[in-house]
């Protein structure tokens, strides 16, 4: 049986150069985390890992300079940028899918995890609620397992989503906060445009997968305006679009190969109606990311449609969706397992849309461009690449030489744009000067 301790005498375990994990997005510690700030300046050397934070952490508030405490995140946040714009952040390269492998075979030290969980259940588990994610296998890697109980977070169905008391260390009655949202992102028109192209190309039946962001949200909406039926959602966030598609009768699973009837998903950072929607509900079912992110189990359902955004992407279809040049400001996360499931699949099509432009210092530039900017991370390598879609139209690369490539990429940039693109394909030997 776990102990039962306060969040001092927790905080109090920490020592000069430990590891810290402290789980992930919404059910991040919250009490431990106020009474580690209170003894940061008697540590030094101690590294947090985390993902996706969703408030301000107080270690970090009490430590400005990172003298005492770094992190270390598996995906940014916005928080998490501006920790890594300080210096007091940086990130760990991850295909989300791997995340319960690397824990069990590559990290090498987990000396506490921490986080919040739902109360006990008769039988004596800890529901992990909306952040499945890898938190198993975390439990296991960890050689202190502390968890903060906190009533007001929704409860998640799901094979994956609990520890049980015989796993836990010691227990926390944590602060009964509502889980942390993460505000409806808002669609632009040119996303509702993009949207609009994207959702033209589903059928009965397709089994949806949506990336973070207004422009996903959008087509999620425009889906819903497009009167199919018998989707199924086989996806890592559950984001607005697919909660709505589930409530309103459209994403049944019925014609699903695996999960049949299921919505599955990793972990949910949203708002109260869709904490509120996930809560005790069977007809989602969250899983550890091994099960919802890699190719070899998402591609086991048919007509896979996968939908992510991206920042940049080069004309010959590189995209770059989480830096720019040598700043971070996101994360791999999904977006390349999806891209390879929704290949793998029998008829799946996976689709990556930007806006074509961008204002940077009151400048208008393009996200399509000859080449991406030194530093910058390639998320999806050009041979994973099917569909691009802008608010210009859509192009899939699959198959094409790089001389189709530079002219698919320049037809569907912003047309202010295409004739200098066009030039720098042929200066650099992209589009061959014979080329017919």
């Amino acid at each position: 049986m776990p102990e039962a301790i306060t969040a001092e005498e927790a905080a109090a375990l920490v020592k000069s150069g430990m590891w810290l994990d402290y789980g992930f997005g919404a059910t991040q510690a919250e009490a431990f985390d106020t009474a580690l700030a209170a003894r940061v300046h008697a540590l030094s050397g101690v590294k947090v890992r985390s993902c996706l934070t969703t408030r301000p952490r107080a270690y970090q508030e009490a430590d400005p300079e990172g003298a005492h405490v770094l992190s270390a995140s598996w995906h940014f946040s916005g928080y998490d940028r501006r920790q890594f714009d300080a210096g007091r952040c940086t990130y760990i390269p991850l295909n989300l899918g791997e995340w319960p492998d690397l824990y069990r075979r590559f990290v090498e030290r987990v000396d506490i995890a921490v986080f919040q969980v739902c109360p006990k259940d008769a039988q004596g588990n800890y529901n992990f609620s909306v952040s499945a994610s890898y938190l198993r296998s975390l439990v296991e890697k960890a050689d202190v397992v502390i968890v903060e109980v906190n009533p007001a977070l929704p409860y998640c169905f799901g094979p994956d989503n609990a520890v049980h008391e015989s796993e836990v260390d010691f227990v926390i009655e944590g602060l009964t906060l509502p889980a942390a949202e993460l505000p409806g992102a808002t669609s632009s028109e040119v996303d509702l445009a993009i949207a609009r192209l994207v959702a033209a190309e589903i059928r009965d039946g397709d089994c949806l997968q949506l990336g973070i962001g207004g422009l996903p949200n959008a087509v999620g909406r425009a889906i819903a305006g497009a009167g199919v039926k018998d989707l199924g959602v086989h996806t890592e966030m559950m984001v607005e679009g697919l909660v709505e598609l589930v409530k309103a009768g459209a994403a049944t699973g019925a014609r699903k190969q695996i999960d049949v009837g299921e919505a599955v998903y990793a972990f949910a950072i949203g708002t109260a109606d869709i904490y509120a929607a996930l809560d005790r509900n069977p007809a989602f079912t969250a899983r550890q990311v091994d099960y919802t992110n890699l190719p070899r189990t998402v591609a086991r359902n048919d007509n896979v449609f996968s939908v992510n955004s991206t920042g940049q992407m080069d004309l010959q279809g590189q995209a770059a969706s989480e830096a720019d040049g040598y700043r971070h400001f996101s994360g791999t996360g999904g977006q390349l397992g999806f891209v390879r499931a929704a290949y793998e699949s029998e008829g799946g099509r996976g689709f990556l849309c930007m806006p074509s432009t961008y204002e940077k210092h009151g400048v208008r530039k393009s996200r399509v461009v000859a080449g991406l900017s030194a530093g910058t991370i390639v998320t999806v390598p050009r041979t994973d690449v099917m569909y691009v879609a802008t608010e210009y139209g859509m192009a899939c690369l699959k198959g094409l030489p790089v001389p189709e490539r530079a002219k698919a990429m320049i037809s569907i940039a912003h047309p202010d744009f295409r004739e200098e693109l066009e030039r720098e394909a042929y200066a650099q030997g992209l589009i061959p000067k014979r080329y017919f």
